[in-house]
């Protein structure tokens, strides 16, 4: 239906889709985040704790924890749920969620910015770096304007899709009042997710403020930030009237860039944005008064950022270097993203994380990746448009000082060593997948978490605080809960696996792994429904904080910081867009997992410090896997 599509007198589709139902429907109907009964975020809280600690220890906590439910923690979730009540347009965690991401003042690179990379396009000849990162562009602009016009089909999760992943549902449910709509899906089973992160996918930076950083958007703006060989260049994707520029135009300006001659700037400024927050705003500040403002302006409110890089992808370790970090020179780590496209059409995005999570850029990244592969702008056939481009783009200079220099150079040490010091590994485990655990009848999230305690207690002997992001998008500003995925039952598991195999029998080892796949089913459960413990007890605490008082006595036991000092931080996505993801260690003594279960392979990536050694690390992963999958199987296993 070449109309539904909107083309541009050029031709080319201005936009991904029309969805039947508009893009925000749902929002203003999503229901709102609830905020845990205290005393159930407590007995959760100390379900978590029960596995960390010896039981002299355990009794303190709890000791603590209940002292804190019947005295000041009461007041303060009295005060927090009045103060939710008179906020109904947000959620209680949005405020001090922004807080905690823009507060901080560790460098954005390695500790919060993470990646996902895209599979390689089917077609190999579309390949190419420069047919790719121009159907690329073109699809994120459609993607943009798709979204704009509110033609973006809503984010839906579907329980039952057969009922309500169908036209006659949404032809219905689009006249179902916005203040309504949410309940006409709910009825269907299906579970509208927020969308208000959306917006800021699109012209919007992280600006480094003393203290705390900036958000800032600019929707205005046409131009889109290319950077090759640490160089920034500029020019518009989108017309006067609002239409996307001709892909021929997209291509000639992007080979044009790709041919230009210029050499690596000496002092390149893409590290500024890899440094302390803090020292970052006083060299900003200075770029400002040192007559850079204009060019400034222009990489902040670019649509977003497009990061050409000069050289071919080697294997998956490589590949994970580069989407999370690369060489500094040649990303703009404060962009709400960079899009990288290397030499051999290998590309990624690498994401800043306080404006939104894995959601958005998800939807965003799957929606890149179809409308780029299956309705690609141009093919390896197509010849550039023979316009101009030397006028068309231009490349930015900076006016730089002997302070500004010596501080791109500091940046440059701080951020090598850094790199450095970072360690990244990863497996594929092709003995089983989701396919056979769902026919043992066993969740397949919770064997990969039940591998990754077992493989750390095999490593280090020991149980340790651990991280699972789960969404909470089915709530009106919802972010993320945290899964504990560490518990009384993975512990008892892991220890007959590694300490006592010879002790039990194959069905008694069956048992156990089926009691950890109910107990992290109900966690997950819990998590997704806004009923973990976390981010209420974040929300307590972001409270007291905020009166001056001092910190009740909960917060200020060892156990509480040990808890939070989450040594195995994961994260799982699985999308037929995504090859892999990753992220930084979230504390330098810890390991940061991300992982796929696929129908009939496991794959993880890990990423470490020199206290950590990741490779042993993902070695009793592999192991693990393999014990688990064989007692599955009904194998005895080999110590």
């Amino acid at each position: 239906a070449r109309w539904r599509r909107g083309y541009s007198s050029a031709g080319a589709a201005e936009y991904l889709h029309r969805s039947i139902v508009p893009t925000m429907h749902y929002q203003k109907s999503l229901p709102r985040l609830p905020v845990p009964k205290l005393e159930d975020t407590i007995r959760r809280y100390l379900n978590a704790q029960k596995p960390l600690l010896n039981d002299d220890q355990f009794r303190k906590t709890e000791e603590l924890a209940h002292h804190f439910e019947k005295g000041i923690g009461r007041e303060l979730h009295e005060q927090l749920v009045a103060q939710d009540n008179q906020n109904k347009h947000t959620s209680y965690i949005t405020g001090p969620w922004f807080d905690m991401y823009l507060k901080a003042r560790e460098p954005v690179v390695l500790n919060f910015n993470a990646f996902m990379s895209f599979n390689p396009d089917p077609k190999s000849e579309y390949n190419d770096q420069l047919i790719r990162a121009t159907n690329m562009v073109v699809s994120a602009i459609r993607f943009m304007k798709t979204f704009r016009a509110g033609y973006l089909e809503p984010e839906v999760y579907h329980l039952n899709p057969e009922k309500s992943d169908t036209q006659i549902f949404k032809k219905i449910i689009r006249f179902v009042p916005s203040s309504l709509s949410w309940f006409g899906a709910y009825m269907v089973n299906a579970y509208p997710l927020d969308m208000s992160q959306y917006f800021r996918l699109f012209n919007s930076t992280r600006l480094p403020k003393l203290n705390r950083d900036e958000l800032y958007t600019d929707e205005k703006a046409k131009h889109l930030l290319v950077l090759r060989n640490g160089n920034f260049y500029i020019f518009d994707v989108i017309d006067r009237d609002g239409n996307l520029l001709k892909p021929s135009e997209i291509q000639a300006h992007l080979k044009y860039i790709l041919s230009d001659k210029s050499p690596a700037p000496a002092f390149p400024l893409g590290y500024l944005s890899s440094e302390n927050r803090d020292t970052w705003a006083l060299l900003r500040q200075n770029l400002l008064d040192n007559g850079n403002e204009e060019a400034l302006q222009k990489v902040d409110s670019a649509v977003f950022c497009l990061s050409l890089d000069d050289f071919p992808i080697k294997d998956f370790v490589h590949l994970s270097h580069v989407m999370l970090h690369g060489d500094g020179a040649n990303r703009w780590y404060d962009k709400s993203f960079n899009l990288i496209v290397t030499k051999d059409g290998t590309a990624g995005v690498n994401f800043e994380h306080s404006w939104g999570d894995g959601v958005a850029v998800l939807r965003f990244q799957n929606e890149v990746y179809k409308d780029s592969t299956k309705a690609p702008a141009i093919s390896p056939q197509s010849q550039p448009a023979s316009v101009d481009s030397s006028r068309a783009v231009q490349k930015l200079d900076f006016k730089l000082n002997d302070a500004l220099k010596a501080g791109i150079t500091k940046a440059k040490q701080k951020f090598d060593a850094s790199v450095e010091a970072l360690s990244l590994n990863l497996i594929q485990f092709h003995e089983g997948g989701k396919g056979l655990l769902k026919q043992k009848k066993v969740s397949p999230d919770a064997v990969a978490q039940l591998a990754f305690q077992m493989a750390f207690l095999r490593q280090y002997n020991q149980t340790v605080a651990t991280y699972e992001s789960c969404s909470t998008a089915a709530f009106k500003h919802g972010r993320t809960e945290t899964i504990r995925p560490a518990s009384i039952h993975t512990k008892k598991c892991s220890e007959a696996f590694v300490r006592e195999l010879s002790k039990h029998s194959t069905e008694e080892l069956q048992n156990l792994i089926v009691e950890c796949s109910k107990y992290h089913g109900r966690l997950t459960k819990e998590a997704a429904m806004g009923q973990g413990f976390d981010r209420h007890l974040f929300g307590l605490r972001y409270l007291a904080l905020s009166k001056g008082t001092a910190l009740p006595d909960f917060y200020q036991d060892q156990a509480y910081a040990r808890l939070n000092h989450n040594i195995i931080s994961t994260s799982t996505l699985v999308s037929s867009s995504v090859q892999l993801g990753g992220f930084g260690p979230v504390v330098p003594d810890g390991f940061g997992v991300g992982y796929q279960v696929h129908d009939d392979w496991i794959g993880c990536n890990v990423s470490s410090y020199p206290t950590r050694n990741g490779k042993e690390f993902l070695q009793c992963i592999y192991k693990s896997l393999e014990d688990i999958f064989s007692v599955l199987k009904g194998k005895k296993v080999d110590s």
